[in-house]
């Protein structure tokens, strides 16, 4: 299939599901502003690519800060030269939740104003995940990595509806290095990974007041997903097996317990996402290029696809658009996240050509 042209719908002819490349490297996004000719796109499977409304869709990647695009129609709106670390709220439409130094702040893309909501003395570098934090779904509450006046590293919890700071959490003391810390979906827990000497992953569950929870000591077991929360109302982290007895899975692990779910057999799933939080019971798996995938008894042959997957352990699953992008570095993974509602999936894709430009294109689904 040729690469569709900038803002021109097409189908996957496999499935028939409509499709739109929204970025064009190398190209002016905004007045003044170009994207880099490698890769512009959208930032990473567990981020929040849409507000909550689906009036704005962000394009962080190769913009030189933040490029905002029309949520619907991805014709470029304005750019925000910001570098610090944003995430949408979930129920605001209008509002970041960003932090910065020792801040966290709430920013206003469209008219660029910011208010400040927290900034403690005796502690510095807050960071968002890095990279893979999120809020609760109600938007309340956040976790926020930092140093603190001894220079040690830390996690804690924050509400911004009350404005109340949770206990300290003595990250340095955890075995390995910390990579990444987010509340629950719920806001009662903060998980945090931890990347050991030999390249192994732990995880580590506390509630708000510092309890500790669980440890996940397996690799990765499961890793590359995201939270949600299960029809009981859990916790569960969704994600891909890395680890003995169902390595190459994707599993549920619930937070409270550990107890885990099976929902799809073996399979090269790179990415799991579930940034439809206004759908509920579905996770969004982004599909590699290994050859296996077709070739390896008894895994499943979703290569080079995204596919909505039940997280009910039925193995209910919707096939939906193939990536098309073919391995190379970490722009060209696909890294598919849904909108809120789940009716558009964001990936990005270097169109088969390995070093080629990345861009983002965005696949759209009716729900019956």
């Amino acid at each position: 299939m040729p690469r569709p042209e900038y803002l021109e719908p097409v189908h996957d002819p496999a499935f028939g599901t409509v499709l739109t490349r929204v970025t064009e490297p190398g190209q002016q996004i905004v007045e003044g502003v170009s994207c880099r000719p490698d890769y512009c796109r959208h930032r990473y499977s567990s981020a929040q690519a849409w507000n909550a409304d689906q009036s704005l869709l962000l394009i962080a990647g190769g913009c030189s800060g933040m490029c905002f695009l029309h949520g619907q129609t991805y014709q470029p709106l304005f750019h925000r030269a910001s570098s610090h670390q944003c995430e949408w709220h979930p129920v605001d439409p209008e509002r970041m939740i960003c932090m910065h130094d020792q801040e966290i702040y709430i920013w206003f893309p469209r008219s660029n104003t910011t208010k400040r909501v927290f900034a403690p003395q005796g502690y510095s570098n807050f960071q968002f995940g890095p990279a893979k934090g999120n809020l609760s779904q109600d938007g309340n509450r956040l976790a926020v990595r930092a140093r603190d006046a001894t220079g040690a590293l830390v996690v804690f919890a924050y509400d911004l509806s009350t404005n109340e700071k949770y206990p300290d959490i003595a990250l340095a003391e955890l075995p390995g290095e910390s990579t990444y810390c987010s509340i629950s979906p719920t806001g009662r827990y903060i998980f945090c990974n931890q990347r050991m000497n030999d390249e192994t992953n732990q995880a580590y569950i506390y509630s708000v007041d510092g309890t500790r929870v669980q440890s996940w000591e397996e690799n990765h077991r499961p890793g590359h997903g995201d939270m949600t929360i299960d029809v009981d109302g859990q916790d569960v982290y969704v994600g891909t097996s890395k680890a003995g007895p169902d390595r190459n899975h994707i599993i549920k692990r619930r937070l409270s317990d550990g107890f885990i779910t099976v929902l799809a057999p073996a399979g090269d799933s790179q990415h799991i996402s579930t940034r439809n939080i206004n759908r509920p019971g579905w996770a969004f798996v982004t599909y590699g290029t290994d050859s296996r995938n077709t070739s390896k008894p008894g895994w499943v042959p979703y290569h080079q696809e995204i596919v909505a997957l039940r997280i009910d352990g039925s193995g209910e699953v919707r096939r939906i658009v193939h990536t098309r992008s073919a391995k190379h570095d970490y722009h060209s993974q696909a890294q598919a996240s849904p909108s809120p509602d789940g009716s558009q999936i964001i990936w990005s894709s270097n169109w088969g050509e390995a070093g080629g430009p990345v861009a983002s294109y965005v696949a759209r689904l009716t729900w019956e």
